[in-house]
């Protein structure tokens, strides 16, 4: 398997959900190791505060990052909308390479897009216009500057409020919207996409 690429996406994991962090470490041991690369397509955690957040599952899985690094195996992650806040500090620590959105990659000879997806969601206006604010540099600047148990209950309440938002949402708005897709992609002279988000 000397040369393979893979890819994941939306593990959204978290202390709350102990079997897909066990998974997701076995698979980082044991298959991963064989891949040349790894493409994390965002949303790795289900929510990320800061590199400084010491709380399960942030150093298992930083650790074992830097464990697969380390063996060979080149790690390139790119941001979610629960983990846009992974920095420089959290790159150092795992030996991953943060990505910006939409990456340009060659796999078989064919221009291809990756991305995590939810900039693709053009038709949910209010969740992209939520997007952008919190995208804002200087807004992530005063959140990074609250301290860490201020910033959980902040948090714990987007998740909430996120949540409740999105039950009352119609599903075709958070897909992906064809017209968009084909734009981006016209953009960016390629004739594939790969992305997370909308599971």
């Amino acid at each position: 398997m000397a040369g393979e690429t893979l890819f994941i996406a939306d593990l959204h994991l978290s202390a709350e959900q102990p079997a897909t962090l066990e998974r997701f470490l076995g698979f980082l041991r044991t298959r991963a190791p064989q891949a040349a690369r790894l493409y994390i397509l965002g949303d790795l955690f289900e929510t990320w505060i800061g590199d400084d957040d010491d709380a399960s599952p942030g150093p298992e899985v930083r650790a074992a990052l830097r464990t697969l690094t380390r063996s060979g195996t080149a790690c390139v992650l790119l941001h979610g909308n629960r983990d846009f806040l992974i920095g420089q500090r959290f790159r150092t620590d795992s030996g991953c390479m943060l990505a910006r959105e939409p990456l340009i990659a060659h796999f078989d000879g064919e221009r291809t897009l990756l991305m995590h997806g939810d900039r693709l969601c053009s038709d949910d206006r209010a969740y992209q216009r939520f997007r952008r604010r919190v995208r804002n540099p200087l807004v992530q600047w005063a959140f990074l500057r609250q301290p860490l148990e201020r910033r959980r209950a902040l948090a714990a309440d987007y998740r909430r409020r996120g949540t409740a938002a999105t039950a009352t949402k119609p599903t075709q708005i958070m897909d992906v919207n064809a017209e968009t897709v084909a734009h981006i992609l016209h953009r960016y002279q390629a004739h594939r996409l790969i992305h997370g988000h909308t599971h």
